[in-house]
């Protein structure tokens, strides 16, 4: 990465400190703060600590960048993902910042440079890893710098409880006895109360003052259903979406290939990305999914955290999560522009077996596993839930909702329930006299009264709740038993081949001392057929031509430096651009997003665009 020589508009060498409205219109081009920002960047401005916990989009950078470019010295950002840092950096670089990072993509001369302009206090924010600043090394080069503040972002790494832990972190308290008096922000959009607490007590962030927003996104409608011709399910989805810049996160490495290779024959443009790659063919395909529009990645997990792109329309899941927290960290990577944006995911029982078996065979604690089970159980009750799925995901962080958000699947089309608690106590029966040995599919197979040839060898053809299950089908029974495991009423024993057994509660349910209420799946059919919500974003038809030029202005300028077109101008600017229609360059600084850094930058080549739609 190629460090950022100083400017004069914006050099921490200037005499004068800019304020933080100052920063936020002439350097990021907005004109007001969104919701507490103002207020987190004053207090750490002043020099206090503070823990942020904003959901995904609410403009968390911000809160460590404009405090870092106020205050004397230099702001050092921790990030756990070169990828992240080089996003954020370049995006910094072109609104006129002097930022930079050190990490491993540098090679010595360019890391050198970096060195140099720190100790001639020419940065306003370096980017650097955990690992890093663990080492006796970064100390030593930071003892004569003037350090403005520390921001530890993605912070609930720190945290054991939470799903992306990093051991490196937890050795980020140091800081504190290593360069007293400097304040420290940590910020996360994923934390539940457990890992927020962790987050305090691991970086010794007692006497910080707490943050705390709605981790609502209203703009991400949320659809969940159950696995039915899953290839299918997720081409019905992606045809809503034509054009539009998406991810498709499978559990499997080569899930992944298989699924980017088949979409690609049904004429959708999709890349694999998996840890499994070469670290070439990786980046590559990360940088096409960043710079260009309308692409769909394929992906595991290992990708990302942090990923800066506004202009994600949709998310879908061809594979359960692993709990609510990855599940909500995942979908928050659509809609960060705040326009509307799709979160999808299909999953069936099969998902609940092998997720239950990563969790037994892994090499973690007792109680991290206990918890890793307790997780996924939360994660199957937002799935079975017959009330908002929106609802269910705010309570898990601790947040009360009112249940009517209109904008997920059972708001859109409720979805009945009824009394289980018969057929509950049917398929429990089932799996108690057959000695629960045995899976689902045996289970549904005696409950249907099957003599099958595994049936009849161990004779479970003469229990007595042999083909007492015939008022449902197979599929309707599959629901049955998913809702119960979702229920913690049904236990999966990984150890034998994935054997239902039955748990403390269900005791309760035989003496009918707890009703089960269970949620009836959608016909095999029914497809909610809606207009895709992204289309929302449109402009007026009058505007669109323009927009379209000014796309592809951007899209030129992107290619001639190597960098993602949204580091130029956000989508959200072009539009009011294209509404706008400014024809002098005070006109540009009243749109979102140009700040007076861009300006000097592109605001000739833009408003030549504009000038060639006039009349």
């Amino acid at each position: 990465m190629e460090a950022l020589e100083s400017t004069d508009l914006f050099s921490p060498q200037r005499h004068e400190r800019p304020t933080p409205l100052g920063v936020l219109r002439d350097i990021f081009g907005h004109r007001e703060f969104r919701g507490q920002q103002e207020e987190v960047i004053d207090h750490v401005a002043s020099g206090g600590d503070a823990v942020v916990l904003f959901p995904t989009g609410a403009g968390k950078s911000m809160c460590y960048q404009i405090p870092a470019i106020c205050r004397p010295g230099v702001g050092i950002v921790v990030s756990p993902l070169i990828a992240l840092m080089r996003d954020q950096v370049e995006a910094l670089r072109q609104a006129g910042v002097a930022a930079a990072a050190l990490n491993s993509s540098l090679g010595p001369e360019e890391a050198a440079q970096v060195r140099r302009q720190l100790r001639r206090g020419e940065l306003d924010l370096l980017y650097v890893a955990p690992e890093r600043v663990a080492t006796p090394g970064f100390a030593n080069m930071l003892a004569d710098t003037r350090i403005g503040l520390f921001a530890i972002d993605e912070a609930h790494c720190v945290s054991q409880w939470g799903h992306d832990f990093r051991p490196e972190y937890r050795e980020l308290i140091h800081l504190v006895e290593l360069f007293p008096g400097v304040p420290r922000i940590a910020l996360t959009a994923t934390a539940d109360p457990t890992t927020r607490e962790d987050i305090i007590e691991r970086l010794g962030l007692e006497q910080a003052r707490v943050f705390t927003s709605s981790f609502d996104r209203p703009n991400i409608s949320y659809s969940i259903l159950e696995r039915d011709r899953p290839r299918e399910q997720l081409l019905d989805f992606l045809a809503g979406h034509k054009g539009e810049s998406g991810i498709v996160y499978c559990l499997s490495r080569a899930k992944v290939e298989d699924v980017a290779d088949w979409l690609g024959g049904k004429g959708i443009r999709a890349l694999p990305y998996h840890a499994g790659m070469s670290a070439e063919l990786r980046s590559a395909n990360q940088d096409a999914f960043l710079k260009e529009e309308g692409l769909c990645l394929v992906a595991t997990v290992a990708f990302g955290m942090g990923i800066d792109k506004p202009d994600v329309r949709y998310v879908a899941h061809m594979d359960l999560p692993a709990s609510i927290e990855a599940y909500y960290q995942e979908t928050g990577r659509a809609g960060r522009d705040g326009q509307p944006a799709d979160a999808w995911m299909s999953y069936g029982m099969a998902d609940v077996v092998q997720r239950r078996r990563m969790i037994d065979e892994g090499n973690a604690p007792d109680e991290i596993k206990r918890l890793e089970h307790g997780k996924l159980n939360a994660l199957l009750g937002v799935c079975e839930t017959a009330s908002c799925r929106r609802q269910a995901i705010l309570s898990h962080f601790g947040e009360a909702h009112d249940g009517r958000c209109g904008n997920c699947d059972t708001c859109r089309s409720p979805v009945e329930s009824w009394d289980g608690t018969e057929a509950a106590i049917k398929a429990m029966a089932a799996i108690y006299r057959t000695g629960m040995r045995f899976g689902a599919a045996h289970v549904i197979d005696v409950l249907l009264g099957k003599e099958t040839e595994k049936i009849q060898r161990f004779g479970h053809q003469h229990q007595k709740v042999f083909g007492q299950g015939r008022e449902l089908d197979a599929r309707s029974w599959q629901s049955v038993l998913r809702q119960l495991t979702a229920m913690g009423l049904i236990v999966v024993d990984h150890a034998h081949h994935g054997a239902l057994t039955l748990a403390e509660g269900a005791h309760a349910v035989f003496k009918r001392e707890r009703v089960v209420t269970l949620r009836k799946d959608r016909p095999k059919k029914a497809v909610e057929v809606r207009r895709s919500l992204a289309k929302a974003v449109s402009i007026p038809e009058h505007a669109q031509p323009l927009f379209d030029a000014l796309r592809e202005e951007r899209l030129r300028i992107a290619r001639s430096q190597g960098v993602p077109p949204y580091v130029i101008f956000h989508d959200s600017t072009l539009r009011a651009m294209a509404l706008a229609r400014p024809l002098h360059p005070h006109d540009m600084l009243n749109l979102p997003g140009v700040g007076q850094g861009k300006l000097d930058r592109y605001g000739e080549a833009f408003l030549a665009v504009v000038a060639g739609h006039e009349g």
